[in-house]
């Protein structure tokens, strides 16, 4: 269209329509398919109903097309100043995933991404989106594993010990008919119930 975007040779338009099925991202997409129907002839109010897209969209990808060319359809990260998953953030972040998560005062071992973008916003000054995350633990080879599962005792250690001193009573004073049980042997009691040797977490 004139006046939006210049006048381009028969074999630029093929080639600008070729990179529409080469684009990596539906906003990339939209970028060329926005350039090449200007460059078609289209208005920008035929690509506002046929791209469903702002009147502002189509501008200002014009404008950006009109002074960096394609380059300016194809990236727009240079904008958004230093970038962030550099060479010291990601080597912190491989730091941080060795480690566990109680090191960094969290309650909990595994390190899930929303507190993974956390303690690297702490320790890095670099706050970045859980999908970022996704990327950086993919840049140094992470690894995703399911949690080993574990079991805590909540009691305390007096109260600990007082329970175990009742068992080794009981057992010492098991009466001769019930099953004896002492020192190397192993005690059994079943209740009416199923017993799970390898419950579910």
């Amino acid at each position: 269209m004139a006046g939006i975007v210049p006048e381009l040779r028969w074999s630029d338009k093929e080639r600008l329509s070729r990179q529409v099925g080469r684009c990596t991202s539906a906003r990339q997409r939209i970028r060329y398919l926005i350039i090449v129907n200007l460059v078609s002839g289209l208005s920008a109010a035929d690509i506002v109903n046929v791209l469903q897209v702002g009147r502002s969209t189509v501008y200002d990808v014009a404008k950006r097309f009109r002074e960096r060319g394609e380059v300016g359809l194809v990236d727009r990260r240079e904008e958004n100043g230093e970038r962030k998953l550099d060479e010291t953030y990601l080597a912190k972040l491989h730091e941080v995933v060795a480690a566990s998560a109680q090191d960094y005062g969290w309650r909990r071992p595994t390190w899930p991404r929303e507190l993974l973008a956390e303690t690297m916003a702490w320790e890095t000054g670099v706050r970045i989106h859980v999908s970022t995350m996704s990327t950086a633990l993919k840049m140094i080879s992470a690894r995703q594993g399911r949690p080993k599962p574990t079991v805590g005792c909540p009691w305390s250690k007096r109260a600990k010990n007082k329970r175990l001193r009742e068992l080794r009573r009981l057992v010492e004073t098991l009466p001769e008919d019930e099953v004896a049980v002492y020192e190397d042997e192993v005690a059994v009691y079943e209740d009416e119930i199923d017993i799970h040797l390898n419950p579910k977490i």
